[in-house]
């Protein structure tokens, strides 16, 4: 392995983390490009559970690098909660293993609110975590968001500040809401931003060290690809660029040093919050597939809305994101079931087509078209070898490949 990036194919929530800790044993640096504390991992290690919402996955393994990248939006706050989290947990978080680039852009409580305003307030739904990820993007792209490095010096820090409330102050008093105070601010974010200090180094420092010593690195992707702001199921999106490209711009990286892109897929698919999903199952057998997958996010607790496997998204995933392989999980959820299905296109206004459109209103009306499997009614679990597995499970994999 020399430079390998790891995303979601579908909505996200495809089992990623359980790739990602396996792959982190080969690497000796793992990154965190995009995102912020609303995509979360869960990781048994040693019988020990472990839940990650910040902190690349590499941070639970002895002599790796972690790397926080500029591409992140942070939350201070929740950064300290998980760092003495695991700390308790014995694990070693030390600012020798854990980089944050000084040019991270930093959520405030005051991107939360608004979050939480506008989700409240909006006639569409778009189904937010409301931890302040969107708003805090929408700083960085208006040019007035504070980074890691503004946080060091208090006096140019209150300019900033000043600065940002300017703008923010007048959307709270345009929902009636009570405006933030700059002191207030200042002193909660410079307090915070002493924690991380010691972690926090330039994208020059972090690059040099990567070269110098010809380190193999993992990118850890967050959420998935049909929730990048430009390329999902826009404006049901996240905020940030999921795709496999961006890699590099968050992590400030070269992509001379990406060899391989692994796409994570789940042998079905699912979905929190809301937006179209063409092969959703709003009936027994998705709530069966709930169940025996045990489909509720990480961060949120919210049940994921569940459906059959649907090839034309992935497959137009796979192609965008320039997918060198996939890695397909959890079809051992599949075992039970009678019958399976997969989706291997849409008929929109009577015509027949092999790509998910662009238009939310064409979303919306897409009806997809099922093939249909006999199911193995037998269990895969434990089964580490493709020839092992029941012939119809081995049918069914093969079509999925074949598809995408």
């Amino acid at each position: 392995m020399t430079g390998v990036v790891v995303v979601g194919s579908q909505w996200g929530d495809e089992g990623k983390g359980k790739i990602v800790d396996w792959l982190s044993s080969q690497a000796d640096v793992v990154i965190r490009f995009q995102g912020g504390h609303n995509a979360g991992h869960t990781l048994v290690i040693d019988g020990e559970t472990y839940k990650l919402n910040i902190l690349p996955s590499g941070i639970l393994r002895e002599d790796k690098i972690s790397i926080i990248g500029n591409g992140v939006v942070l939350d201070l706050s929740a950064f300290r909660n998980e760092v003495e989290s695991l700390t308790k947990k014995e694990v070693q978080i030390k600012p020798n293993n854990l980089y944050i680039s000084d040019r991270a852009t930093i959520i405030l409580p005051i991107h939360q609110r608004l979050d939480e305003l506008r989700e409240n307030n909006n006639l569409v739904k778009i189904g937010t975590t409301k931890r302040g990820i969107g708003p805090a993007y929408e700083d960085k792209v208006g040019r007035r968001a504070l980074r890691l490095c503004d946080l060091f010096d208090k006096e140019n820090l209150s300019n900033k500040v000043d600065s940002l409330l300017n703008h923010h102050n007048a959307l709270m008093r345009g929902f009636g809401q009570e405006e933030y105070d700059v002191k207030d601010v200042v002193d909660h974010i410079y307090e915070l931003g002493q924690f991380a200090k010691p972690f926090t180094k330039s994208i020059q420092e972090i690059s040099k060290e990567i070269d110098n010593n010809k380190q193999k690195i993992l990118f850890e992707g967050a959420q998935g690809f049909l929730l990048d702001i430009d390329h999902g199921t826009y404006p049901y999106v996240t905020s940030s660029n999921v795709h496999a490209s961006y890699a590099s711009i968050g992590s400030g990286l070269s992509p001379k040093l990406i060899d391989h892109v692994l796409a994570i897929t789940k042998a079905y698919t699912t979905r929190v919050g809301n937006g179209p999903f063409p092969t959703e199952l709003d009936n027994d057998i998705g709530n069966q597939l709930g169940e025996i997958g045990k489909e509720f996010g990480t961060v949120t607790n919210r049940k994921r809305r569940c459906g059959w496997f649907d090839a034309v998204l992935v497959r137009q995933a796979l192609v965008q994101s320039g997918a060198t392989g996939i890695a397909l999980t959890k079809i051992d959820v599949l075992d039970a079931f009678e019958e399976i299905k997969i989706c291997v296109g849409y008929n929109l206004n009577g015509q027949q087509i092999d790509y998910f459109p662009s238009s939310e209103f064409d979303q919306e009306k897409i009806e997809p078209i099922f093939e249909s499997f006999e199911g193995w009614n037998s269990t895969t679990t434990g089964i580490n070898d493709f020839k092992d597995l029941p012939e119809q499970a081995q049918k069914y994999v093969k079509r999925i490949s074949e598809l995408t």
